[in-house]
This record gives C-alpha cells, structure tokens and sequence, in this order.
C-alpha cells in the first residue's frame, strides 16, 4: 500500500494521533505527515502511505492555505484561545479600517518568531515540550512568505471584535504568530480564535476524506482514498524515458540527456524531476546535472514498484 491520503483533520486530534490512527487502520507502520497541523485547528492534513513518505520532502516547499480567525483585545501564552490569557486590552471601534490597513505590511517576506507552543527544536526537545515545563527559551526569528491575506467577514463590534481572513503562506508560518504580530502592530493585540487549513499543494479541502470516510471505505474493502504519487508530484518537471533508459534508471544509474523521449518543460539544473517510462509509469526523482559539461540525470530516489 504506497500512496497519498488527503485527511480532513478534525478538530482536537494533534497530527500524530492521526498518524497513530491510520496506522492501526490500515495496519502499516510506514506513514508520515506533510506538515504539522495545530490540535485546535481542522482541515487538509497531507499523509504519505508506504513508499510515498519517501517523497514528503518534495512537498514541504509547497504553499498552504488557511481561513483564520483573529480575536482582538485579547493576549494569551499560546497566541490561540486556548491559552492563558495575559492581558486584555480595549479595542477602538475602527478596528476593521485599522486592520485593513495594516495587513498589506504582512505580505511578501516577513520574520516570525516561533511560538513555545511549536515543535520546532531547542537543544533536543521540542519547544511544546518545554511550555509544558512553564519554560520559555529564546527563540530566534525565522523568514517566511506571505503570498496573500484576503478579508472574508468582518464581524460587528460585539462582545469579542473579530474578523475572518484567508491567508496563502510559505511552509514555517504560524498562523497563530501571525495573528498575535498583527495585534502587537495594531496596539490591542490580537489572538487565534479559529483555524482550518484549506490546501497545502496540490490537496485541497473539497477533495479530503475525514476519519470517518475512511473508516467506511476500509470496511467496505475499497481504497478510494489512497491517491498514486503523481497526485503529490504535480507541478513539477516530467520526463519520459526509453525503453533501455528505463533499465538503468531502476538501476539508479545516471542516465544521458538523448535518453528522454520527452519532457512536459525543459528541467533546470540541480531541479528535481519526475521519471516515467513509456506506459506513463513513474519510476524516480532525479537531478539534471552537468558532469564535465555534460548534462545528465542524477537518480535521487528510484521505486521499483508503482504507487
């Protein structure tokens, strides 16, 4: 069984848990995730089955997409309401001209600060683990991308002023970081108060499966769940090789530039590629190189058996 499970993850499950469940499921050991998802939050978790964790590492670099949910007035230890709350503090009545002003500062490169709250790593521990403690380390700032920060709904000055946004970010971002610096940069501050993940490329929200689904679906003896590795590899540069080239390549030998048959855009150097043969079945993940100004592909990881 190799493959690709896109995962509705419900809310209150950390991203290990449904690791945990799908492995006692589906009775592989062999299963990883594309990327953590907060406990609180719900939505697309990317789960590779078998051989497909072999190519986690090609999605990592793809953007995510969020609709999130940002409380103002408030400050918690976790930058979610699920926290302690630290201070709390008045919001002016134009708050949503305020933030609709603020946001364009957001998009583009920015430096986050990785909340106690991650699982980013601090000598051997995870920082979450340290939190547990009431630890709290220094934690230098990390560069991400925000790609876009649309406004959804903006909520009437209640109880609790909030406003509903989507946002599209690099891989490294904390949403819950995210709202927390726009309230620190408003004056009011700000926390999460909602977060379901939308997409993380190419897997999108109105194509995942939730527990439950795949739960029936086993039952019933069927996996329609599982999606091959050319699910996951979408958007990256596609050879096709020969017949003789095909030999080699599951050999992991390198192979020559005359042995494509065709490609879907020419591949750059020191890119990765997608090797198929003939019948459209994928074969590998190579590099194209120059060896003594000769460009050849470099095999990075062969699967002698189809997904």
């Amino acid at each position: 069984m190799n493959g690709f499970i896109n995962v509705l993850k419900p809310p209150g499950m950390t991203s290990h848990d449904v690791i945990s469940w799908l492995r006692h499921k589906l009775g592989i050991k062999k299963i990883g995730h594309g990327g953590t998802l907060d406990p609180d939050g719900a939505g697309v978790l990317v789960v590779a089955v078998g051989q497909a964790t072999r190519l986690l590492e090609y999605l990592m670099n793809k953007p995510k997409s969020y609709r999130c949910e940002i409380c103002f007035g408030v400050v918690t230890d976790t930058q979610d309401l699920s926290g302690k709350v630290l201070e709390e503090r008045q919001v002016p009545s134009d708050y949503r001209d305020k933030f609709a002003n603020i946001i364009n500062d957001f998009v583009g490169e920015i430096h986050q600060i990785p909340p106690m709250v991650s699982a980013v790593h601090y000598k051997g521990k995870r920082l979450y683990e340290l939190a547990r403690k009431g630890l709290e380390v220094e934690r230098k700032p990390r560069k991400i991308k925000i790609y876009s920060i649309e406004v959804v709904k903006s909520e009437p000055y209640t109880d609790a002023p909030k406003i509903l946004f989507d946002v599209c970010c690099s891989k490294g971002t904390y949403i819950r970081t995210l709202c927390y610096d726009i309230g620190e940069a408003l004056g009011f501050g700000a926390t999460m108060s909602y977060l379901l993940r939308t997409s993380s490329y190419p897997f999108k929200i109105e194509q995942s499966f939730t527990l439950e689904e795949i739960s029936t679906t086993l039952n019933n003896q069927k996996y329609d769940f599982l999606l091959p590795y050319e699910f996951a590899l979408q958007g990256m540069p596609r050879i096709t090789v020969n017949t003789e080239a095909e030999k080699k390549v599951l050999d992991g030998v390198a192979i020559q530039k005359k042995d494509f048959l065709l490609f879907n855009e020419v591949p750059k150097t020191d890119e990765p590629l997608c090797i198929y043969n003939k019948k459209g079945r994928f074969l590998a993940i190579g590099i194209l190189e120059q060896n003594k100004g000769v460009p050849r592909v470099k095999l990075c990881k062969v699967f002698k058996n189809e997904g």
